[in-house]
C-alpha cells in the first residue's frame, strides 16, 4: 500500500524530513491528548532531563507497542506503509516516548543526530531508521518547536557528547553547517505528522509560551538493520492494526505498558 507520492518520497530523500498534514483526526488527537494527560501510569513512569542550562523537560519511553491507543497509533497499517516507503521493509518498531515541554519551564533539546546514539546501540545503516513527530497540541516557535537543519543527512553521522543530561552533536560541525543552510522551524497543528531521517540534524528551543507542547514520538528501524544487543521490539516484524484502531481503544492508556527507565544518554527531541 503506497501512502506517499513520489513528489513526497522526493522531499523525504532530499531533505531528510517530510511534514504530513492532519495524518491524525481531531477526535483521534483528542483522545491521544486525554489519554496521555490523565494516565497514572504516564505520570508514574515520566522523568525529568535537563538541557545545557539546567531547565527540564519531561518524558516517558517504552519499546513494545501494546493495544493503548499509543500502541494502536505506533502500530497503525497506515502508518506502517509510509514507514516502509521511507526505509523499506519489514518494520521494527525501536520506541515510542511522550514529550512534555510545560509552560514557562519546558527546556531545550541540544542539536543532535539519532543516529549519534543509535549508532553505538549497534545499527548499521542509518537510511534504514528514522523517527516520527505527532503533535498532540501546537507546536510553535514560541513554545519550542522542533527546529532541523534540511538536507544535514547527507553529511553522516557526526561525533556526539554530553551536554548537560542529553546528547548532542559535535557543535563545530554544526555552526559550519549552518552558515550553508537555513535551520527550518516545523511548526505543526494538532495531528500533523513530522518524519525525519537518523542522521538529520534537530533541536528545539525552551517553551518561554503560557502554552504546553505535547508529542508522541515513534521510531522504526527495519528487520535488515538490527541491533547487537536492544529490545525485542527491534527483531521482530510490528503487528500492524487497521487504520483509526486508536479510538476502539482503551482509554487507560499506559495502565500495561513496560516503561524504561532513565538512562545516562537520553534518546532526545
Amino acid at each position: 500500500m503506497d501512502v506517499l507520492s513520489p513528489e513526497q518520497l522526493h522531499a523525504y530523500k532530499e531533505d531528510g524530513f517530510l511534514i504530513v498534514e492532519q495524518f491524525l483526526s481531531s477526535d483521534e488527537v483528542r483522545f491521544l491528548r486525554k489519554a496521555s494527560t490523565q494516565s497514572t501510569g504516564l505520570t508514574k513512569h515520566s522523568y525529568a532531563v535537563l538541557d545545557a542550562n539546567g531547565n527540564e523537560s519531561r518524558l516517558a519511553l517504552w519499546n513494545d507497542p501494546g493495544n493503548d491507543p499509543f500502541g494502536m497509533l505506533s502500530r497503525d497499517e497506515k502508518l506502517v506503509a509510509i514507514i516502509r516507503q521511507l526505509i523499506g521493509g519489514p518494520v521494527a518498531h525501536f520506541h515510542s516516548k511522550v514529550m512534555q515541554k510545560v509552560p514557562k519551564v519546558g527546556g531545550a533539546w541540544e542539536w543532535h543526530q539519532d543516529y549519534g546514539y543509535w549508532y553505538k546501540n549497534g545499527f548499521l545503516y542509518p537510511d534504514e531508521m528514522l523517527s516520527v513527530m505527532f503533535a498532540l497540541t501546537p507546536a510553535t516557535k514560541e513554545n519550542g518547536c522542533l527546529m532541523v537543519l534540511p538536507k544535514s543527512h547527507k553529511m553522516g553521522r557526526i561525533e556526539h557528547g554530553k551536554v548537560g543530561e542529553q546528547v548532542g552533536a559535535a557543535l563545530d560541525r554544526v555552526n559550519r553547517y549552518e552558515k550553508r543552510v537555513d535551520r527550518e522551524y516545523c511548526e505543526l497543528k494538532p495531528g500533523d505528522a513530522l518524519f525525519f531521517h537518523s542522521n538529520l540534524l534537530h533541536a528545539s528551543n525552551p517553551n518561554t509560551s503560557e502554552n504546553p507542547r505535547w508529542s508522541i514520538i515513534s521510531c522504526y528501524n527495519t528487520l535488515n538493520n538490527v541491533p547487537l544487543n536492544e529490545p525485542s521490539s527491534c527483531f521482530n516484524e510490528i503487528k500492524t492494526v487497521p487504520a483509526g484502531s486508536i479510538l476502539n481503544a482503551s482509554e487507560k492508556g499506559f495502565e500495561k505498558t513496560s516503561f524504561n527507565k532513565k538512562k545516562s544518554d537520553v534518546s532526545l527531541r
